[in-house]
């Protein structure tokens, strides 16, 4: 059995302690609609979902580009073809637009096949929305195959922001792929580092009706990137417009990203820049395995 190793530490431009990107996942109606396609009949909930892109990207772009920040924007396929203007804008304002699936599809038990339609369709969405053609993925829900980086390095991903077994990013070896240097980049994040924690609650779909305050959500986030500034990792905010979109939310989250930009040891990226900083550090490949166990009987 292989032991699993830890990432190294990486060294970030400027002799900055820490990269720092902010993201967000533009999901809108999609993820209620892959879990179950009745919601589409629900008009309150489907107006709750799409008060991300009609409202809750412009405030967001409007806060962006007022601090000159480079974010990256995580858009499922379908969310790209339902509000088309609004992930043009996102493009148009410079912002990187990276992969999160067609309609932000559990890949939990998904095979090849339908995996690799489920990326040509999202491909596909994006490249005739927006005119992009993203280096970057994440999986819906952050759950993704054993088969899925091998998959993405078919595809010509450079970098996935997926799993959570490190603080600094690494190289992820894939094997079988017969591409180039056979691994990925991977920028790894945290359930404590996601806005759906703390504000997401959706009837008959997500949360238990706990809703916290932006000053709560802030206090955690903050206290991780102390933390992560100390032991020179890449701290990844995962923010979704239809929940940090909203106002209270997102003039707190306005002042934190200020608060941030003016720390003189924190480089502010977009993933995409963190991935091509990462790739030119040509580190050792990590390589992941599937547990091997026999359970006891």
């Amino acid at each position: 059995m292989t032991e699993p190793t830890a990432a190294q530490p990486i060294m970030w431009p400027g002799g900055k302690s820490c990269a720092v990107a902010f993201t967000f996942d533009v999901d809108a109606e999609s993820p209620l609609l892959t879990t179950d396609p009745a919601f589409a009949d629900r008009m309150g909930v489907m107006s709750h979902q799409a008060y991300g892109p009609l409202v809750g990207v412009p405030r967001l772009l409007g806060i962006l580009g007022e601090l000159n920040v480079d974010a990256t924007f995580f858009v499922p396929g379908y969310t790209a073809e339902r509000h088309p203007t609004v992930i043009r804008a996102i493009a148009e304002a410079g912002h990187e637009i990276a992969h999160h699936g067609y309609l932000h599809e559990s890949l939990v038990g998904v095979d090849e096949a339908t995996e690799r339609r489920i990326l040509t369709r999202g491909l596909h969405a994006l490249a005739d929305v927006a005119g992009v053609r993203p280096r970057g993925y994440r999986a819906p829900m952050w759950e993704m195959n054993w088969h899925t980086p091998e998959l993405l390095l078919e595809f010509g991903f450079d970098y996935d922001s997926t799993l959570m077994d490190s603080d600094h990013p690494y190289e992820l070896a894939v094997a079988g792929s017969g591409r180039g240097s056979g691994s990925l980049v991977e920028l790894p994040v945290s359930w404590a580092l996601d806005d759906w924690q703390q504000y997401c609650f959706v009837p008959d779909f997500s949360g238990v009706g706990l809703i916290e305050t932006p000053a709560k959500a802030i206090e955690l986030w903050r206290s991780e990137l102390d933390a992560m500034r100390a032991v020179g990792g890449a701290w990844i905010l995962t923010n979704h417009p239809f929940l940090s979109g909203r106002p209270g939310r997102a003039f707190a989250l306005r002042d934190f990203i200020a608060e941030v930009c003016a720390m003189d040891d924190v480089w502010v990226a977009s993933m995409e820049q963190i991935a091509a900083h990462v790739r030119r550090q040509q580190l050792l490949p990590r390589t992941l395995t599937r547990p091997i166990f026999s359970p006891v009987e």
